[in-house]
């Protein structure tokens, strides 16, 4: 008897699975039906409408230990000697944002290698395998001697923003025009 009940739960429990089971093609056929009745999804924004953020953002660190490729140094703008540039406005703030943007771009390679360091430093800390740590130890070698370069690269954009200014300075432009 007890036999006969449990076959007769299983039975029951399976045919009620089964019923109640939708198939794939059901359930897109209601998500469409769905998304038809939804008048919109909201407001797109696309880059154009977006304001640039004056601060570089902070990349997410990253566990894998693998290697950024490395950023194109661009070389801080050499002040021109050109006496058609100097009454130019247009010049001016362009010099001025090319050398800003050269650091931003500079310092945000700086903070994501400094990430990959953390990270391998950790990921050293944490292995026993001694193989395995000479490999992570010549990776974080690396990527130490690039974050070395890349800070001298920061200091020599951050000094030749200064120099810009300065030569603005003695050529008599306007402030807001190298701001």
């Amino acid at each position: 008897m007890t036999r006969l009940l449990i076959v007769a739960a299983l039975v029951f429990v399976g045919v009620a699975s089964v019923a109640s089971a939708q198939s794939l093609g059901d359930v897109a056929k209601k998500e469409e039906q769905r998304r038809k009745t939804v008048k919109s999804s909201g407001k797109v924004y696309t880059n154009d409408q977006l304001k640039a953020d004056p601060t570089p953002s902070v990349p997410a660190t990253s566990a894998t230990g693998t290697t950024p490729a490395p950023a194109a140094s661009t070389p801080a703008p050499a002040p021109s000697d050109d006496s058609t540039d100097k009454g130019d406005e247009k010049t001016w703030r362009k010099r001025i944002a090319d050398a800003r943007d050269a650091l931003q771009r500079s310092q945000a390679f700086a903070d994501a290698l400094q990430s990959q360091l953390n990270a391998l430093t950790t990921d050293f800390v944490n292995r026993d395998d001694p193989i395995q740590r000479q490999q992570i130890a010549n990776k974080r070698d690396g990527v130490v001697a690039e974050l070395d370069r890349v800070k001298k690269e920061v200091a020599a954009q951050t000094k030749a923003i200064s120099d810009i200014q300065e030569e603005a300075r003695r050529a008599n432009v306007p402030a807001g025009w190298v701001r």
